[in-house]
C-alpha cells in the first residue's frame, strides 16, 4: 500500500494553522440557517489556533446558510447591527490564524459554514460559497476528473479565507491560491454586493486578495481547476547550500508538484536538505482518499522531538531512508487532501506557532546562515521546515512576493504556553525578520503579531495603498481585526 505523503515524511501542517480553535458561549436559535452564539462574562471570547489570541467578542454568528441569497441576507443584517452599535466585523471559516487576524475585537464574528460548490461538466473553473473547505471542493472535483489548482497543503482550510490571507501551496510552479481566481463576490461596508476581478473593480481585487478580511465580505468565488493526475514520487538528498538551484530547475511547468525540508536536528542544523518531486505517470487514478493510518501513526515521533535531539535526528534518517523507499504513486488531489488534524499537538502546556519567509532564489544560502545564527539559540523548539516554491505575485496590495519568485520557508515551533515563551518567540521572530528584509526577503501575515510597525512597514509597503482605499470605501471602519487594529488602524 502506498504512504501518503505525509505518512512517509512525518511532515507538519503548514500554510495557516496546526491547532484546534477554541470558543465558548451560549447558543440562541435566529434566522434560518444562521445560530447566533451571544457571549456573556468571561465566556464572552473568541480563540484562534494559536490558543494565544483570546479576545473579547460581542457576539458570534455562525452561518450554515446553503443558499447564496439567504446567507447575503444573513451577511447583510450582521452589518446593518454591527453599524447601529458602531461595532467591528469580520467573517472567517476555521480560524487557523494565529495573531488574532480573524477576530474583531468587541465586535461581530462570523463563521461561514456554507460549503455548495457548482461545477459545469467540460470546463476547469468551478464557483464555491466562501465557508466551503477545501476537502468539499476535492471532492466536488474528483468525479470530473479535476483538482484544485492551487489550495492550501490541509484541507480542513476555508476557500475563502485562503484567499483573504494570500496562502500558496506547494503545486509547481503557481503563486499564491489568488492567482488561481477568476473573480470574488463580496458585501462592501454599506450592504452592496459587489463583483471584484482583475478587470472589474481590480483596485478592490487587489486589496481583497491577501487582504484578511479588510475590504469586504466575501460571499463566492470563481476559481480555475486543473486535471488531476496520478503522480509518482522521488527523492533527492544534497547538501543546503545545493537546494535553492535544483529547487528552480524544477521549476519549468514540467513539474506538478514539489517540495523540500532541511535537517532541524542541532548537530546538523539545516546542513542537509531533500528535494521531493511528484512526476506524472500513466495509469488509473484512484478516488481522492485523505489520511490513512499510517499518517496518524507517524503523530508519536513527529511529537517526541521536542527536547529530544535523538528523535530528530531518527526522524531525519527515516523521511530520507525507509520513508523514501516506501512512499508510491498518489493522484494529485490525494495528496492535498490532508486534514490538519493528523499531528495536532494535545499538550496543554504547548502549542504549534508557525512562522514564514520568502527569499528570492539567490538569497537562499543567506537565509540558512541567518536562521542558523538565530534559532538555536533562541529557547524555542523546532519541529519542521518545509520549503515550498511561490511564483511572483504583482497582484495582491499585501504581496509577500511582488518583485520575482521565491522560496518559501514554513517553520514550525513548539512552544511553551508561558510569558517567557512568548517574550522570546517575540524577540527570535523580530531578528528573523529584520535577517530576511536585510537580504530583500518577506514574511507573512498570518502568524503572531510580533513584528515591529517599522518592520510591517519595510515588507509591506503598498498596505498605505489599502488603507487608503479602505478609508473610502468603508469610512466607518467597520471590517476590523488585530492585524489592522496592530499595524494599519494609525497610518
Amino acid at each position: 500500500m502506498a504512504l501518503t505523503r505525509r505518512a512517509a515524511l512525518f511532515g507538519a501542517g503548514a500554510a495557516v494553522g496546526v491547532a484546534g480553535s477554541r470558543w465558548m458561549g451560549a447558543s440562541n436559535p435566529s434566522l434560518d440557517g444562521v445560530a447566533i452564539i451571544t457571549p456573556t462574562g468571561s465566556e464572552g471570547t473568541l480563540n484562534d489556533a494559536s490558543l494565544l489570541s483570546e479576545t473579547p467578542i460581542f457576539k458570534h454568528v455562525i452561518v450554515d446558510e446553503p443558499l447564496a441569497d439567504g446567507m447575503i441576507a444573513a451577511l447583510r443584517a450582521e452589518l446593518k447591527a454591527a453599524e447601529a452599535d458602531g461595532r467591528p466585523v469580520n467573517v472567517s471559516a476555521a480560524r487557523h490564524s494565529m495573531g488574532g487576524q480573524s477576530i474583531p475585537r468587541d465586535g461581530h464574528a462570523i463563521t461561514l459554514n456554507t460549503g455548495v460548490i457548482s461545477f459545469a461538466p467540460g470546463t476547469e473553473v468551478y464557483s464555491a460559497l466562501a465557508g466551503a473547505r477545501w476537502h468539499q471542493v476535492i471532492a466536488a472535483l474528483d468525479p470530473f476528473g479535476l483538482s484544485p489548482k492551487v489550495m492550501q497543503s490541509n484541507a480542513d482550510f476555508g476557500i475563502a479565507s485562503t484567499f483573504s490571507v494570500g496562502a500558496h501551496g506547494w503545486p509547481m510552479p503557481f503563486g499564491p491560491m489568488g492567482s488561481t481566481v477568476r473573480s470574488v463576490q463580496m458585501l462592501l461596508a454599506d450592504g452592496s454586493l459587489v463583483t471584484a476581478s482583475r478587470s472589474e473593480n481590480a483596485d478592490l481585487f487587489s486589496a481583497a486578495m491577501g487582504g484578511y478580511g479588510l475590504i469586504g465580505l466575501i460571499t463566492e468565488l470563481e476559481v480555475e481547476a486543473v486535471p488531476n493526475q496520478l503522480l509518482e514520487p522521488t527523492f533527492q538528498t544534497l547538501p543546503a547550500a545545493e537546494f535553492a538551484a535544483a529547487f528552480t530547475a524544477v521549476a519549468d511547468g514540467s513539474t506538478p508538484m514539489a517540495y523540500g525540508r532541511l535537517n532541524i536536528d542541532r548537530e546538523g542544523f539545516f546542513d542537509d536538505a531533500m528535494l521531493v518531486t511528484y512526476r506524472p505517470i500513466p495509469g488509473e487514478i484512484p478516488p481522492a482518499s485523505g489520511s490513512g493510518f499510517l499518517s496518524k501513526v507517524s503523530r508519536s515521533i513527529f511529537r517526541a522531538q521536542p527536547g529530544n535531539e535523538w528523535v530528530k535526528r531518527r526522524r531525519w534518517g527515516i523521511e530520507t531512508g525507509i520513508g523514501a523507499m516506501l512512499a508510491g504513486a498518489s493522484s494529485r488531489s490525494s495528496l492535498m487532501n490532508e486534514p490538519v488534524i493528523t499531528l495536532d499537538d494535545r499538550d496543554p502546556t504547548r502549542t504549534d506557532i508557525l512562522h514564514e519567509y520568502f527569499v528570492a532564489p539567490d538569497r537562499f544560502g543567506d537565509f540558512i546562515a541567518a536562521a542558523k545564527a538565530i534559532i538555536p539559540g533562541s529557547y524555542q523548539e523546532l519541529l519542521n521546515i518545509t520549503l515550498r516554491y511561490v511564483a511572483q505575485d504583482p497582484m495582491a496590495l499585501l504581496s509577500y512576493a511582488p518583485n520575482g519568485p521565491r522560496i518559501a520557508s514554513v517553520l514550525l515551533f513548539s512552544q511553551e504556553m508561558t510569558a517567557r515563551a512568548e517574550a522570546d518567540m517575540a524577540r527570535m521572530t523580530q531578528e528573523m525578520i529584520e535577517a530576511v528584509l536585510a537580504i530583500g526577503g518577506s514574511y507573512y501575515l498570518p502568524y503572531r503579531l510580533h513584528a515591529t510597525q517599522d518592520q510591517f512597514l519595510r515588507c509591506y509597503p503598498r498596505a498605505t495603498d489599502l488603507v487608503a482605499l479602505k478609508r473610502q470605501i468603508d469610512p466607518g471602519l467597520r471590517f476590523r481585526n488585530a492585524l489592522w487594529d496592530t499595524y494599519m488602524g494609525q497610518l
